[in-house]
């Protein structure tokens, strides 16, 4: 039996690298001032870095996605695993 399969709503979806983006930056300005502690400062800094990496290329690889979905005459093949079926 095939289980259905779990989406998120399209606000919380698309809003989600926005999310990730404002907590690597808030994180990052949490590194700034906690510099006085050297150790927490480059944990919370890297980790900051990295949730606004991850944001950034997530925004970006959506963006690929659909440039290349909208060049097929059929967007919905790509999500499909059988492409020979309409």
């Amino acid at each position: 039996m095939d289980r259905p399969a779990r989406r998120l709503s399209r606000p919380l979806y698309e809003g989600l690298p926005w999310l990730y983006m404002g907590c690597g930056l808030a994180a990052l300005l949490a590194s700034y001032l906690l510099a006085a502690h050297g150790a927490a400062s480059l944990i919370v800094g890297c980790l900051g870095l990295l949730m606004l990496v991850g944001g950034i290329v997530v925004l970006l690889r959506r963006r690929d996605y659909r440039a290349l979905r909208s060049e097929y005459a059929d967007p919905d093949a790509l999500g499909r695993s059988d492409r020979s079926q309409p």
